[in-house]
């Protein structure tokens, strides 16, 4: 039996799990991985939630790891090995692809109450028919953060986007018109999408990266750069959001994740919107995921410590805690009722925020989608490194990189 088929017959078992923990006769400590950080007091949110369920369950007590995102990924394939795998994971979307095919977590149907949660954000971690994860948040997108005592609206195309950018750059003192982390390729996501690419033929497992359409999205980055020079010649995720705290910047494309933290910096001078649309092309399509709850699989083994976990899932994602989290993080949240609430309805940030989530599309959880962020993290960084660089070549190359990759015996192709 394959390790996903294991991890699928554990659904039956764990019908009886969930809902409320089942008592616990001594003290059961749990271990809990995240990846969320320091930013905006993410990661002590969840050691705080954390805190509140063991004071409501004095036998229990959970204790908290940050990890970085890859670490946590690598790092749980490890641990599992070794039969030290975490009882609780608090991680990204796109984890729920190699979880699932190497057997790493359960499958939540019989666990969570699907109806609690938005459809869209269950959508994003359902593989084979199965719910993998539990919302704790939905949207995990990019759109267009700016500041209104410069730039009074947002631009509505590419053009607008260009003119407002070169009109407020003074690179002499360290000024920049836009400014985004060009290190990373999720930041080239939302611009394919725009120029009317996707990574993915309609099979949605056939890397599609040679195309005109990624020729001509970096072809418009690289003109971002080195025609208008309205960016930093160097700027990864910390310079840019530095750049735009500082009022060194009056755009930056970013995170909804970082939402709460410019509502603080700026206050009522904060604008967002979605990316601007591309002139005789499409809105950008930022990926649209989120953060979940998942149980791994070797927790199932312990029936009560099973228990245990499932109930903290549940707890951890009802209508209280989710608001709790939008007034302390400003995350469009996952469960139902709570995205429904007027805190979030009649919140310009937060409604703003799930606006902009709308123009985005699901992000692929298989597991061909880590090598495709690779290959195109590499394409970027040679783009942005060069005034010579050349989009057409680049394209190519993180195709046949990628087609290596997903080939058998490649990193992320069948063995």
């Amino acid at each position: 039996m394959s390790n996903r088929m294991k991890a699928l017959a554990l659904a039956g078992s764990l019908a009886m799990l969930a809902g409320t923990a089942a008592p616990a006769a001594a003290q059961t400590e749990l271990t809990l991985w995240t990846q969320e950080g320091q930013a905006q007091n993410a990661l002590e949110y969840v050691e705080s939630l954390a805190a509140a369920y063991s004071e409501a369950n004095p036998e229990v007590s959970i204790n908290v790891i940050n990890k970085d995102t890859e670490a946590l990924r690598e790092d749980l394939f490890t641990a599992s090995m070794g039969g030290a795998a975490p009882d609780i994971l608090w991680t990204v979307s796109d984890h729920v692809g190699p979880f699932t095919a190497a057997g790493l977590i359960a499958p939540l149907d019989d666990v969570i109450d699907a109806a609690a949660y938005v459809p869209a954000a269950l959508d994003v971690v359902t593989v084979d028919g199965q719910v993998w994860g539990a919302p704790t948040s939905f949207g995990n997108h990019l759109m267009l953060y700016y500041n209104k005592d410069v730039i009074p609206e947002a631009p509505a195309n590419t053009d607008e986007l260009v003119e407002l950018a070169v009109a407020n750059t003074d690179a002499a003192n360290g000024q920049y018109g836009l400014v985004y982390d060009q290190a990373e390729s999720f930041w080239l996501v939302p611009w394919l999408g725009g120029f009317g690419g996707s990574v993915f033929a309609e099979d949605g497992v056939t890397p599609t990266l040679d195309t005109e359409a990624m020729v001509g999205a970096l072809t418009f980055l690289h003109d971002l750069k080195y025609e208008y020079g309205v960016m930093p010649a160097d700027a990864d995720y910390n310079t840019a959001d530095g750049l735009f705290k500082e009022g060194l910047a009056p755009m930056i494309i970013n995170g909804d994740w970082t939402l709460g933290a410019y509502v603080d910096t700026l206050g009522d001078a904060l604008g967002l919107a979605p990316i601007p649309q591309v002139v005789d092309g499409d809105f950008p399509k930022p990926y649209v995921a989120g953060k979940y709850l998942m149980m791994p699989s070797a927790v199932t083994e312990d029936e009560e410590k099973a228990a245990i976990v499932a109930d903290f899932i549940n707890w951890a994602t009802n209508t209280e805690n989710q608001l709790e989290q939008v007034e302390l993080l400003a995350r469009v949240p996952g469960n139902a009722e709570a995205i429904a609430d007027p805190l979030v309805t009649e919140d310009p940030f937060i409604a703003g925020s799930a606006e902009a989530a709308q123009y985005g599309t699901q992000q692929p959880t298989n597991l061909e989608m880590r090598c495709i962020f690779d290959a195109m993290t590499n394409g970027i960084r040679t783009l942005y490194a060069s005034a010579d660089a050349d989009p057409a070549g680049i394209a190519a190359t993180m195709q046949s990189s990628v087609d290596n990759d997903v080939a058998p015996g490649g990193a992320c192709g069948p063995e």
